[in-house]
């Protein structure tokens, strides 16, 4: 099968497209760089240059294959909005060439606020859309999918491995910068997670046994406290870890401050079942612990 794939040189999406190589897909990477082009090249990969605001770029790489896997976001969290209109735009784009086909398209979403007050799961619904929660990728994908599209969805908790970890390696940033590892409260908030290379073998999974209207959810460990995350922070960084209250979160974390309190949780029974996926990496705090803090990538 012939694959797009967005995102194809970030954390997420080079994984994929390894994992899609490696069981004898070809893929169709899109590269905005010549560095991430020939990245993409020495791994055997073709390219497709362009971005998510060249939505002809979009167009052209989804009509010139089977299926289109979609992994980019513009992380930019002083405009999220922007980024999510942006995000929006782009899957409508690939969306127009693949209606009224069989060819899948698989979606990234999260897990944010999806399920408060305990694990998020796979049928639960998406959140609606509004000011206070602009990203519309699965909303997006359910209108794609009631005009003929082939959509699917895939849900992130915190993807990591020893060099990047989702939110967490904000938190890093953070703790290196105020000197002190902190949680909230008595740090009993928790964060799903996944290693990074069996987020990818969902990816593949979810594409050869595609099913439209689905909600994946690549979770391996439904939640970790960020008291154990501040603590192998802080254990790694050298530095004190310390709780500090609600109130002042949003000061010392700057943005991450709304995610600090938040239990972003997530279980994956249905898609185990539905996939025959079981994660087999190590855990987020195993990763903390053997990562290089020297050279460790904070955004």
């Amino acid at each position: 099968m012939r694959v797009f794939v967005t995102g194809a040189t970030g954390f997420v999406g080079y994984a994929v497209v390894q994992e899609l190589l490696g069981a004898g897909h070809t893929v169709l990477g899109l590269a905005r760089s010549e560095p991430g082009a020939q990245a993409l090249m020495a791994a055997g990969a073709a390219v497709q240059r362009g971005d998510l605001e060249d939505l002809e770029s979009l167009r052209r790489g989804a009509a010139a294959s089977d299926a289109v896997i979609h992994t980019a976001f513009r992380h930019d969290w002083s405009r999220f909005a922007e980024s999510c209109a942006l995000d929006k735009r782009a899957i409508e784009a690939m969306g127009e060439v693949l209606r009224d086909s069989s060819r899948p398209f698989l979606i990234t979403g999260g897990l944010a606020v999806i399920a408060p007050g305990r694990p998020a799961e796979e049928e639960d619904p998406p959140v609606p859309v509004s000011g206070s929660y602009p990203r519309a990728s699965e909303a997006t994908a359910a209108a794609l999918e009631a005009q003929g599209v082939s959509t699917a969805v895939v849900r992130l908790p915190q993807v990591h491995d020893t060099a990047r970890q989702g939110l967490v390696s904000y938190l890093i940033a953070v703790a290196r910068e105020k000197g002190v590892s902190a949680y909230v409260g008595e740090g009993q908030t928790r964060w799903a997670a996944v290693h990074r290379a069996d987020a990818a073998r969902l990816y593949r999974l979810a594409l050869e046994k595609h099913a439209t209207g689905r909600r994946y959810h690549a979770v391996a460990e439904v939640g970790v406290t960020l008291r154990e995350i501040a603590e192998a922070i802080g254990e790694g960084l050298q530095v004190p870890v310390r709780s500090i209250p609600q109130e002042q979160a949003q000061e010392h974390f700057g943005f991450l401050g709304a995610f600090a309190g938040m239990n972003l949780q997530g279980a994956s029974g249905k898609t185990r079942e539905w996939l025959g996926w079981n994660p087999e990496g190590p855990g987020l705090i195993a990763d903390l612990k053997q990562m290089d803090y020297g050279q460790a990538i904070t955004r």
